[in-house]
């Protein structure tokens, strides 16, 4: 069975999420990718992070990258400058000086361009991949994309996430808390273990979940 991985908030972590993909995971062209979003800010190496992405993808790897708050924040940002200041607060300068420029016009428009590429959510069989989460609330929860990568809940009764498994990230976790509800075969699994808060105690690593086994792989940042 071809292995099938979700990892999610990078957040300018290079270094930890290409070891995660090169050494200990081992990724390879008959595997299946699903990226959650929140690849750029906070950390420093933003750039490197996507561009490592888009590198795989040009390679043949089965990459699918999805929307995160922070990917939101810069596309806002670029068409609406009065959204600038909600994504600095937000490590967004960070990412500026990750691409080597002080203006977010100055990003080449290439990166824009895979930005706005970004899906919300990804269904495959009985789970759906998202960043955040879903408004529990709405009539169809799959047109609200603030929901989608702003709101998280460790629970949903909305009738077209009924039976499914609903696997993100955006607020992180300690592994023990990912591996207890992996054990409890929870329906919502959230796999940001906070690669990029490593001075915070329990934080500090980037996980792959394999979905076929539910085996949680994690490297600390470095």
């Amino acid at each position: 069975m071809n292995r099938l991985f979700a990892i999610s908030d990078i957040h300018g972590c290079f270094r930890p999420f290409y070891e995660l993909i090169v050494n200990v995971i081992d990724l390879k062209k008959s595997d299946r990718l699903i990226l959650l979003g929140d690849y750029i800010d906070r950390g420093e190496q933003s750039k490197e992070v996507i561009d490592f992405i888009i590198d795989l993808q040009k390679a043949g790897f089965d990459v699918k990258a999805l929307m995160g708050n922070h990917e939101l924040m810069l596309i806002d940002s670029w068409y609406d400058p009065d959204r600038m200041p909600l994504w600095s607060m937000n490590g967004g300068l960070l990412t500026l000086q990750s691409f080597g420029v002080g203006n977010i016009r100055e990003i080449d428009k290439n990166y824009l361009e895979f930005f706005n590429s970004l899906g919300y959510y990804l269904i495959l069989g009985n789970m759906i991949y998202v960043h955040a989460g879903f408004n529990d609330l709405a009539p169809d929860p799959f047109s609200d994309k603030q929901g989608m990568v702003w709101e998280c809940s460790i629970s949903y009764q909305n009738p077209l996430l009924s039976g499914k498994t609903i696997i993100h990230g955006h607020r992180p976790k300690t592994i023990s808390y990912v591996t207890r509800l992996l054990s409890d075969q929870s329906p919502v699994i959230p796999i940001d273990t906070g690669c990029v808060y490593a001075k915070e105690t329990g934080y500090g690593f980037l996980s792959a979940l394999e979905l076929n086994s539910m085996t949680l792989y994690s490297v600390a940042n470095f």
